[in-house]
């Protein structure tokens, strides 16, 4: 060991972990440490916020509810409560998670944000560095669970004169609760997934008047020649990440909910089962024409592709109406095209409308942070979106007992399924190593 290396393993404090060390207290990490707990194998868990499920709690929307039925939503080894309904709110799903680290004895060390996690080859060690308070803690383990998830930072694009002209409140949607204290204002919702669609809802019922940005890709906007010279950067030091345009999902699919009573995403995975992809699609198109008409209409362009070949592919998940679709009919919420350019005040659309705006809520989306803090194995997740390179189910386990969970662009369902496989793996590797260390002594 070099001087260097051993300054630096003798300057902060460390702790043995004889088990996985889980970066992460979302639903991903308490599934795969509920796993461990009753295979008996020991585990840590490091959390940057100081309670579980952060992101939930604190950054989503009063009104929200899971947009599946909870049997599509409920993690490994513990079903929702019977009382629940079909659709939990945000609350309850909170509760649900509290009772859920309860039941498995969970309990993340809070407040360590990790600064780096690396690989040391010369060890076969995962040494993770964190910062607790002012200080940084060491914790040195076999294997490294990353369960940060798609969702760690959010997105904000660049918009010319937002930041410099524009003059009026300015938010993302990860701080919108409520549209209360927007009554009587006009709104600029820039997205059109689920929560720009719902937020837009929200803002019509509390008095405002949103115009939700839904930009096509047809058209050839000067601030699109912008970014293709001028390519945003993902800078690590900035908690905000941003986002080039292209990348925002020019068209949508819009799904009902539910038909005749039944969840459309049930009604998928049934027919997914007997029929291939593609024949699914076209019935959940022909399904989605049936009950919501002609949306293109409304300035809601269908992509080329079907919405579960577009959610494998792309990761693109189709809006599921709950009532903004009624709004827009009605002319309650304005669809408008992509965005120019800002002025005071005003926005100018790339067909050369001008709006008068007083506030703008960018529902622009998350997304992972990994590449900022995890060193080397490059191999195993994308730089430039911090995803796993081998997309799923096979993304899940890396080399050097490296794991993933929580970015498989398939929501709960997809976190649960990793987190049963990480758990298995591990709780696997953990026995045998703990029974040739038992013979050896």
């Amino acid at each position: 060991m070099t001087d260097q290396c051993c300054d630096e393993f003798l300057s902060r404090p460390c702790t043995w972990v004889n088990g996985p060390i889980i970066i992460g207290a979302g639903p991903s990490g308490l599934a795969v440490a509920a796993g461990l707990r009753r295979q008996g194998v020991p585990f840590v868990v490091l959390e940057r916020a100081d309670c579980i499920a952060s992101l939930w709690r604190r950054c989503t929307y009063d009104r929200l509810k899971l947009h599946l039925p909870k049997r599509f939503c409920q993690l490994p080894h513990l079903p929702f409560p019977d009382e629940f309904p079909e659709y939990p709110s945000k609350s309850q799903f909170v509760d649900y998670l509290d009772a859920y680290a309860a039941r498995f004895e969970i309990r993340p060390r809070f407040g360590h944000s990790v600064r780096s996690a690396r690989y040391d080859a010369a060890t076969g060690l995962w040494r993770v560095v964190s910062a607790v308070g002012g200080a940084e803690v060491e914790y040195i383990g076999r294997w490294l669970v990353v369960a940060t998830g798609e969702n760690a930072e959010k997105v904000v694009p660049e918009l010319e004169g937002l930041g410099e002209q524009f003059g009026g409140d300015v938010s993302h949607v990860c701080d919108y609760k409520s549209g209360e204290r927007y009554s009587g204002k006009r709104v600029l919702v820039v997205g059109c997934g689920n929560s720009g669609m719902e937020i837009s809802l929200d803002l019509c019922d509390h008095g405002a008047s949103p115009a939700m940005v839904v930009r096509d890709s047809v058209r050839k906007s000067r601030q699109n020649q912008i970014l293709k010279q001028n390519s945003v950067q993902f800078l690590p030091s900035n908690p905000i990440s941003a986002l080039k345009i292209e990348s925002w999902p020019p068209q949508v699919h819009v799904l009902p909910r539910e038909v005749m009573g039944k969840s459309t995403f049930e009604l998928a995975v049934l027919l997914l089962k007997w029929l291939p992809e593609r024949l699914v699609d076209k019935i959940l198109m022909a399904v989605a024409w049936a009950a919501l008409g002609n949306v293109a209409k409304l300035g809601l362009k269908r992509p080329s592709v079907g919405p579960l070949e577009l959610k494998n592919t792309h990761g693109r998940t189709p809006v599921l109406d709950i009532g903004a679709l009624a709004k827009i009919k009605s002319g309650e919420i304005k669809v408008v095209p992509g965005i120019k350019r800002f002025f005071p005040g005003k926005v100018e659309l790339v067909d050369g409308q001008m709006l008068d705006v007083d506030s703008v809520i960018l529902a622009t989306g998350y997304r992972s942070n990994v590449p900022q803090w995890l060193q080397g194995c490059d191999d195993f997740f994308r730089k430039e979106d911090g995803l796993p390179t081998t997309p799923f189910p096979n993304g899940w386990k890396g080399s050097c007992g490296l794991y993933a969970v929580g970015f498989t662009k398939r929501g709960l369902s997809g976190a649960a399924a990793d987190s049963v496989r990480i758990a298995g793996d591990i709780g696997e590797a953990w026995r045998a190593e703990t029974k040739l260390a038992k013979r050896r002594s």
